[in-house]
């Protein structure tokens, strides 16, 4: 039997290509993302330890935004065996663009660059500031943004506001810093950090030294409410804190690996349902020579490990070429990852790919391979093999039912029901869909013969004989049908889901947007503090081309007990009130977020009481309470006159526009941006600009994952292309009856396109209406006060694309139909 299954696949090599191919890219892009993931981490772990290699012995506050103080930097220098030892300022420093503006939505952080064997910068150009205390470093990706070069003056803000001016000498590579990375790093000596910053210490201090025991020296030194670490341990942990990073990016690439071995297995499976009823005759033989229902049995197996295991293979080097490619790609566009090290094929990569490839396989091969077991020795007289048929059991219909209920429900409960958080609510609506989709596999081949009905009825009048023989060519076996469909659905399901997802999101957001900031424009301080001057406003507030101005100003006090933000208004606003009222608000009178007052207990009419530097304790009536997803007033909101009594004369932290009716938005933002050129921490942002932002985001994200999901697309095509091939051979003898009966060979190829049509369609319909469903549900369940959208015209085009790519994948098997010899094919059958 071995001999015999072996000689099978010498002798049908390209009968299992298709299913080769499905494998092949199941494969490929599971190993890929373990290749990326291992490259990735790799680099991570060779820069970081690279940097920390060059110390000995680190030591590091124990909470974040702690400092180490100066005078340790001394006793750790005056230790034995300590030959160098340097500390590490970091602070906000923020960079002035050469708009004038403050660059970036938050400081830009000063970084002290060391000189000696203790330098861990990476400087990619040029040189570090040495001991120039007018020289200073950028990092290469703010330079490039903000079109600096080497030789430039470069002006920085020090804590107070002043400006100082640098010559920019070097570009600096942060690594995997993700602090630098977002905010951007300026370096100067360490003079000028600590003066640019007033850092009243160091973040780190570095130690060189080769005495023994030198870590239990130091920690001896700086006493126990430090921590010491070894450079091995420091390298250690920055590495494990840079694959932490990667481990999401890891997740979602697996998940749509799953995606694709779950449709790749649905295309395995159905080739082998197939070629076993194509083997019929075959099996029967051998059955009749002596083989028994486990060798067989074996057989078939043998196959599908021999596929596998080849397949596999192939897929290892395709993953392996992938992750080379995005590696690539990601250099070309910037992205921070370390693109630079060298694509690596481990041992486990490896052993995965090829255990998924072949488990894979096997398993879908042994329900077709118990199918062949129970093939009678008699078949072997029969000169044709029965088309197999399909019933619809009690069985199916019980457990179908079963799921379609507990599908539903979780569902229903995920949307309406569940309290426990949004988390937990998506959570549940996916195991739904999962359940839900469970019974519509188990459906599937109940509903291909109406589907087909359906989707045929067009087709079946525009194409005449060759459309109504293809409608009944589709319902003929509605078990392969549906599972050549599945393949597609799943891919169709997925696109759809994420489409409605991401245009409610955006509809969503939009609409809140509208809702929290009816306004046009606003003044916010890079550093988020009140450092507004009033003046800026009430110089707005009589212009022309503005309708209004509304002021916000905010400090944190401490209202019973609690750290809360307590602030004011000036200008005309709309409180989103949810309890009580603000008609008669003064003086003595506060009116808090409604989960402010929930954490300090108390409702409208009860009483809290304000400690301020200027007033001291003061009681506070809460005359109202404020929806705390709407609005933009502070969380503890009190009068203006109260306000200035309360803290005195705080600045904005907050100036809202609103440009008259009719008046061109370039010249209402001429004036605003004329009013805030003095102050260059005082960005300028609008909504149309965030909702421009946030509108990039999700069509950069729908386009990464449908990206993704095309291979789930790809391979379920392969599906469709696959079955209409075994299809053609095993419908030889019809064919060439069809062709004796007077059918042209381009109506045969019409034919096989309508089907292919139709079961593109079909699979496409199910999708849509299952991702309809479940991104509806998705979205209740992730936003608070959601707007549902569907995107007709993607969801059309879907389906469109669906139907085109099932005619293309029936290009080939259709041809080949088509030049069939009419008597050769008789005489076969």
């Amino acid at each position: 039997m071995l001999k015999t299954a072996l000689a099978g696949l010498r002798a049908h090599t390209l009968r299992l290509l298709l299913t080769s191919l499905a494998i092949m890219l199941g494969v490929g892009f599971i190993a890929g993302t373990f290749v990326l993931n291992d490259t990735v981490e790799a680099g991570f772990a060779q820069r970081v330890t690279a940097d920390a290699g060059k110390v000995d012995v680190a030591v590091l506050p124990r909470s974040a935004g702690s400092v180490l103080p100066e005078r340790m930097l001394e006793r750790i220098r005056a230790l034995d065996g300590v030959t160098d030892a340097q500390g590490l300022v970091r602070g906000a420093a923020p960079l002035i663009g050469k708009d004038g503006k403050t660059v970036g939505n938050l400081p830009t952080t000063a970084i002290s660059i060391v000189s000696g064997p203790l330098d861990r910068a990476d400087i990619v150009a040029g040189t570090g500031p040495g001991t120039d205390d007018r020289a200073a470093v950028l990092d290469e990706n703010t330079a490039r943004a903000q079109g600096f070069r080497l030789g430039d003056t470069i002006t920085v803000l020090d804590a107070g506001k002043a400006e100082h001016r640098f010559r920019l000498v070097g570009l600096l590579d942060t690594g995997v810093d993700q602090e630098l990375s977002f905010t951007g790093a300026v370096g100067f000596t360490t003079a000028t950090a600590q003066r640019m910053t007033d850092a009243k210490g160091y973040r780190e201090i570095d130690v060189a030294g080769s005495a023994p025991g030198l870590k239990q020296a130091v920690a001896a030194a700086v006493g126990g409410s430090y921590t010491v670490k070894t450079g091995d341990e420091l390298a250690a942990d920055l590495a494990r804190a840079a694959g932490v990073e990667t481990r999401m990016f890891t997740l979602g690439l697996l998940l749509f690996g799953v995606v694709a071995m779950m449709v790749a297995a649905l295309v395995i499976y159905n080739t082998f349902n197939i070629l076993v009823a194509q083997r019929t005759r075959e099996m029967a033989l051998l059955r009749c020579i002596g083989a028994t229902r486990g060798q067989v049995f074996g057989s078939i197996l043998l196959e599908s490990a021999v596929v596998g295991v080849l397949a596999s293979a192939l897929g290892l080097l395709l993953g392996y070429g992938l992750a080379a490619l995005t590696l690539t790609v990601l250099g070309a566009l910037d992205v921070p990852l370390p693109t630079d090290a060298a694509v690596t094929l481990s041992p486990v990569t490896v052993a995965a790919g090829l255990a998924v490839g072949l488990v894979v396989t096997v398993c879908a091969a042994l329900l077709p391979a118990r199918s062949a077991t129970r093939v009678p020795p008699v078949a072997a007289l029969r000169s044709q093999a029965e088309e197999q048929t399909f019933r619809a059991g009690l069985r199916r219909g019980l457990f179908a039912a079963f799921f379609l209920v507990a599908g539903f429900g979780a569902t229903t409960a995920g949307v309406f029901v569940l309290e426990a958080g949004r988390d937990v609510s998506l959570l549940v609506v996916m195991a739904g869909g999962s359940l839900t989709f469970l019974a519509v596999l188990i459906l599937g081949p109940m509903l291909v013969r109406p589907l087909s009905a359906l989707v045929g009825w067009i087709p079946g009048r525009l194409f005449g004989v060759p459309g109504r023989l293809a409608v009944g060519n589709s319902g003929r076996n509605p078990k392969r049908a549906a599972t050549t469909t599945v393949a597609l659905t799943i891919g169709v399901t997925l696109m759809t889901l994420i489409s409605v997802v991401t245009a409610s999101t955006r509809l969503t957001m939009t609409a809140k947007l509208d809702e929290q900031f009816p306004i046009d424009y606003s003044l916010m301080d890079q550093s988020r503090d009140s450092a507004i001057p009033r003046s800026v406003a009430e110089s707005l507030r009589g212009t022309p081309e503005l309708a209004s101005v509304v002021q916000i100003r905010q400090i944190e006090a401490t209202i019973g007990g609690r750290h809360v933000i307590t602030g004011t208004f000036h200008g005309p606003v709309e409180p989103y009130v949810t309890a009580g009222s603000m008609a008669d608000f003064g003086a003595g009178r506060v009116a808090l977020r409604d989960s402010v007052a929930e954490d300090l207990g108390v409702q409208v009419g009860d009483s809290v009481r304000l400690r301020t530097t200027e007033a001291g304790t003061v009681p506070l009536e809460v005359v109202a309470l404020l929806d705390g997803n709407q609005g933009a007033l502070p969380p503890a909101t009190v009068a203006e006159t109260a306000f200035d009594t309360y803290f005195g004369a705080t600045p904005d932290s907050r100036v809202m526009i609103r440009i008259g009716d009719g008046v061109p938005p370039e010249r209402a933002r001429e004036v605003v941006d004329a009013a805030a050129a003095p102050y260059p921490t005082v960005q300028v942002s609008s909504s149309t600009e965030v909702r421009g932002q946030f509108d990039e985001t999700l069509d950069m994200l729908l386009m990464i994952i449908t990206g993704l999901l095309g291979l789930a697309i790809l391979i379920s095509l392969l599906g469709i292309a696959n079955t209409l091939s075994l299809s053609v051979h095993e419908r030889t003898r019809e064919s060439a009856l069809l062709r004796a009966l007077g059918l042209t060979r381009r109506q045969l190829r019409g034919m096989l396109s309508v089907e292919a049509l139709m079961l593109g369609l079909i699979g496409a319909l199910v999708g849509v209406v299952l991702g309809g469903v479940f991104g509806w549900a998705a979205t209740m369940a992730m936003l608070d006060g959601a707007v549902f959208s569907v995107p007709v015209a993607q969801v059309v085009l879907f389906v469109v694309l669906s139907g085109v790519a099932g005619v293309l994948a029936a290009v080939l098997p259709a041809r080949r139909a088509a030049r069939a010899s009419i008597t050769g094919s008789l005489a076969a059958g």
